[in-house]
């Protein structure tokens, strides 16, 4: 099977693209706009035609985008979150039609959610701010094409490798700066908000799974399944870190916090598709990602 992965050296697509190389029988091919890349492409500014002569060339059985844009700014994240699928459906009706597409959305497609509540993938879609906006268009367009094509809207991605300006990457590289000083103080703004993680190897293996041959539906939740405040995963981090300092709480948290409250995603869809189910606890990924940053942690020697 030949699976090209766009986006392969972003943190998501880093790890989907180490699961999936790790299946057997599975020829894979990078893309994206690294020199090393298989198939050099930026989709933000890509040209339908020649996306699909280059398609041609690899002729893929199936096509995972883990391209997307965190919330940089309104135009480049309509630039990649939605001309980028756009663009890609195009190529690959031209070129492989009836190959899979698997394209990873966002649970922020769902905006302000009823507390309480996990959202199921037939919930109204109310995104609070232009990331969750431009996913929600690049879902549309993927849904809408009429390809072999499903989209994973993951949760809030947590575990090693984490981007730094994800919450759970940022905090950690904030710790890490701040060291063992018992006088160290990290301010955040207000923790409150809930966010459903998932650990980001939970969601290479539902993406190798949405890769085999089958109907699925379009759309499927893909998260832990539970609201967690993001206060504990802070909490968390601090822990594992050993941080010995001082955390302060003070004045209004992220645009986005202050828009979207709680959010949880009903995940049963995903499980009766793909046999899938998160395998990794909250402590797993915060303990898996702060190794990854090369700290020392709570079980480490102090010089």
């Amino acid at each position: 099977m030949r699976i090209l992965v766009l986006g392969h050296t972003g943190y998501l697509g880093r790890h989907v693209a180490a699961q999936l190389g790790a299946l057997q029988g599975v020829r894979l091919f990078g893309g994206g706009r690294s020199p090393d890349a298989d198939l050099h492409v930026d989709l933000a500014t890509a040209d339908a035609g020649r996306l699909a002569e280059n398609l041609s060339d690899l002729s893929p059985d199936a096509v995972v985008n883990c391209a997307g844009s965190l919330g940089a700014d309104p135009v480049t994240d309509a630039e990649v979150n939605a001309r980028g699928p756009a663009v890609l459906c195009a190529a690959l009706l031209r070129a492989a039609p009836t190959a899979r597409l698997v394209h990873l959305g966002s649970a922020a497609e769902y905006g302000s959610c009823e507390p309480g509540v996990p959202v199921a993938e037939d919930a109204p879609t109310r995104p609070a701010a232009s990331y969750g906006a431009t996913k929600l268009a690049g879902t549309v367009a993927v849904a809408s094409s009429g390809l072999d094509a499903v989209v994973l809207r993951v949760g809030n991605p947590v575990g090693p490798g984490a981007a730094p300006k994800s919450l759970p990457g940022g905090t950690a590289l904030r710790l890490r700066r701040a060291g063992r000083d018992r006088d160290a103080v990290v301010r955040f703004g207000d923790l409150s908000a809930h966010r459903d993680f998932v650990d980001v190897r939970d969601l290479a293996r539902a993406v190798a799974a949405a890769t085999a041959a089958g109907p699925l539906p379009r759309i499927l939740n893909i998260g832990g399944g539970r609201a967690v405040p993001i206060r504990e995963l802070v909490r968390g981090l601090v822990a594992v870190a050993g941080f010995r300092g001082r955390i302060e709480e003070a004045g209004a948290g992220s645009s986005r916090s202050a828009g979207v409250a709680w959010q949880c995603s009903d995940i049963s869809a995903a499980r009766n598709a793909l046999g899938w189910e998160p395998r990794f606890t909250l402590a797993d990924s915060l303990a898996a990602l702060w190794a990854s940053t090369g700290a020392p942690g709570k079980a480490d020697p102090v010089a």
